[in-house]
């Protein structure tokens, strides 16, 4: 059987099975992604976010692509329980603590227990920085920063610290080389960055890990909303020359989440394409040859 059919396509089938995963932002792009591939090494997902229709259609997509069954809401029971590759949702708002408490105890009541809280949840808008209104500002920070630390300390305190271990993946953009147009999207994921590292030091002798993944430009429904120049323009920076595939960060996710992932505990993984090591057109100018290609040299 191949992914197609409910399993992973490169995972061991039951890498996850018994653990419940709670993903945010879980209705769209790389949230959903990452949690059909959970769900696909065996866990049940619960995907979180503040749109009920476009939640109940994505755990709908993701239980009937594991063999699973989608259920309305995290709250409600029944006899299947116990199998892996569930898909759940639970609406809420991530932003304020009770928020992501509600979010926390909603997994709790459906399945008694979480082992893995990917903080997928986030966004941005495009403006010059000298146009970023102190209201817009805070409003990324709120979402991309203190989401996160409200949906950590609420796992822990509810989850992770009573069980004596959990796994905490943050998801962010990759802002090693800033992020020209977004510049206050690019301050909170290097903020987000550093408490990682934070948190997997305050939290180690717990045994919670905690992880993040820097996305570098990935191709989904989500970055459809951007100007096609913005998006053609971010594909001839990457070395690899194309925008990744939503089912490739799944992966890396669905490692994290694995026994590997305490190996790398408070370490943040790039995932893009070669991106951050070179900013601009690909290949640079003065590299290629007339034909555009970059010439390679003969060898004695």
């Amino acid at each position: 059987m191949g992914a197609a059919d409910g399993e992973s396509e490169i995972f061991a089938a039951g890498l996850l099975s018994g653990q419940v995963a709670l993903v945010t932002g879980g209705g769209t792009g790389l949230g959903k992604a990452s949690a059909l591939e959970l769900a696909r090494c065996g866990a049940n997902v619960v995907i979180s976010g503040r749109r009920d229709q476009v939640l109940g259609e994505a755990a709908k997509e993701i239980g009937e692509r594991c063999g699973g069954a989608e259920r309305s809401r995290a709250g409600e029971r029944s006899g299947a329980a116990e199998r892996g590759g569930q898909a759940d949702w639970v609406a809420g708002d991530v932003r304020t603590p009770r928020g992501a408490e509600a979010l926390v105890r909603a997994t709790l009541a459906r399945y008694g227990r979480l082992d893995v809280l990917v903080n997928n949840a986030g966004g941005q808008y495009f403006t010059p920085a000298e146009l970023i209104a102190a209201k817009g500002w805070r409003a990324v920070w709120r979402l991309n920063v203190g989401g996160i630390l409200n949906m950590a300390e609420a796992a822990f305190e509810l989850a992770f610290g009573p069980a004596g271990a959990g796994n905490i993946v943050n998801i962010t953009l990759s802002p090693h080389h800033g992020m020209p147009g977004m510049a206050h999207s690019g301050s909170a994921r290097a903020t987000v960055e550093a408490l990682t590292r934070e948190m997997a030091e305050r939290w180690a002798d717990a045994g919670v890990v905690v992880t993040a993944v820097a996305a570098g430009h990935f191709g989904t429904e989500v970055t459809a909303k951007y100007p096609e120049s913005v998006r053609a323009g971010a594909a001839r920076s990457v070395p690899l020359q194309r925008l990744g595939e939503a089912h490739e960060h799944a992966w890396l996710v669905a490692l994290l989440a694995s026994p590997l992932g305490r190996a790398l505990n408070g370490s943040t993984l790039t995932l893009d394409g070669a991106r951050d090591n070179w900013f601009g057109p690909w290949p640079p100018a003065g590299l290629a040859d007339e034909s555009g290609e970059v010439p390679t040299e003969e060898r004695r």
